[in-house]
């Protein structure tokens, strides 16, 4: 079975490619498959920093339009369902700083703390 790389998707590139990729993401079937919001739940749980406009760019690719087409009530609308998804999303502790502290043995993450007691 072959598989369409992500990048040939509108308006997504390489450096969303890598991140779809670092969220199990791999393809662009795939992509299509889950939607924007549980693709996009994905990338925020893997560290992705939540972007509006990444959002919504996501969703005018999948649906072969530029990203700037995205105006009016439709923007709106886009908006609730990302605050909606942040709002949802469980921090990840291994996230940002403290994850690089861990893996460098500065700190230890309060998930495997509390796992030991």
């Amino acid at each position: 079975m072959s598989t369409t790389p992500i990048s040939s998707i509108r308006n997504l590139g390489p450096a969303m490619e890598e991140a779809f990729a670092r969220a199990g993401i791999h393809s662009a079937e795939a992509l299509r498959a889950l939607g924007t919001d549980e693709a996009y739940r994905r990338l925020l749980e893997t560290g992705h920093r939540p972007h509006f406009i990444a959002y919504y760019v996501i969703e005018m690719g999948l649906q072969g339009r530029p990203w700037n087409d995205c105006k009016g009530d439709e923007k709106k609308a886009l908006r609730v369902r990302f605050d909606r998804i942040k709002a949802n999303l469980t921090p990840n502790p291994l996230a940002g700083i403290e994850k690089i502290l861990n893996e460098i043995g500065v700190v230890e993450s309060r998930v495997l703390a509390k796992a030991r007691k």
